[in-house]
């Protein structure tokens, strides 16, 4: 089992992403924030697309199912619990099931927080995991529908993948949120230096997504409650995770 993904460009800071399985051709669009581009990647590669995996019925990631389904015929898969608001939804799934993509086998995760019905998709064999706006680099998602508790849980969930898992999260936000993490958590000696990474990163135009599960465990601060440090910086020491979570958060949205 082979499995190759292309990450595209689209609109102003989104990816799109494209899964191939090369034993058997079956190609998916995860998300479909942009048309054209979409398009014009599996024009290249020579690729048929067979399926759309939606992780959330927000427009810059549902917007184009419905003019590529009529295009391709490809099956468009979603979460059972927001099936009314994915366009052209066909397949409906919930947290913990399975499915296969080709030859791959493909494990649904149910991560809200950001949207009550956002979920994210583990390819277990291939290490990676597309997590839509649950996960970003040096951050999470704000939360526009669900609460502190439900985001936390989902942020747990993704963390207890394996360190290795990479992930492909769908915006290129990494270098604001580096900007925040670094003033939450200063003294992180592991973060100072990924800050600096990304600062040269970005400088050239090279994307910072994917990332690790390993990596934003030890510099993401949506993901550190238990940091000393972090707890000193918004005044939180000894609070309870899910408190630390709410309060990075809120700092945050008003960063």
């Amino acid at each position: 089992m082979s499995i190759e993904v292309k990450q595209i460009p689209c609109l102003d800071d989104n990816y799109g992403f494209l899964v191939h399985d090369t034993e058997t051709g079956a190609t998916a669009s995860i998300d479909t924030p942009e048309v054209e581009p979409i398009n014009a990647v599996l024009a290249q590669e020579g690729w048929t697309l067979t399926h759309i995996l939606n992780t959330h019925h927000h427009f810059d990631h549902a917007g184009g199912n419905e003019a590529l389904k009529a295009q391709w015929g490809c099956e468009v898969i979603g979460a059972a619990n927001d099936a009314e608001r994915i366009p052209g939804i066909d397949r409906q799934v919930a947290d913990g099931e399975e499915f296969l993509l080709g030859a791959a086998t493909v494990r649904v995760l149910e991560v809200p927080g950001h949207t009550t019905g956002h979920i994210a998709y583990y390819f277990a064999e291939a290490g990676i995991a597309f997590v839509g706006d649950t996960l970003f680099a040096l951050g999470c998602g704000r939360m526009f529908e669900g609460t502190a508790e439900q985001m936390w849980g989902s942020l747990e969930k993704l963390m207890a993948l394996p360190d290795e898992t990479q992930v492909y999260c769908a915006h290129e936000y990494t270098q604001a949120n580096a900007a925040f993490a670094i003033s939450v958590e200063p003294e992180n000696e592991a973060l100072q230096q990924r800050v600096e990474e990304i600062a040269k990163l970005r400088a050239q135009g090279i994307p910072t997504v994917p990332t690790s599960i390993g990596l934003e465990r030890q510099t993401n601060p949506f993901v550190r409650p238990h940091s000393v440090n972090l707890q000193q910086t918004i005044d939180r020491v000894g609070a309870d995770p899910v408190a630390i979570f709410a309060e990075t958060r809120k700092r945050k949205d008003h960063f």
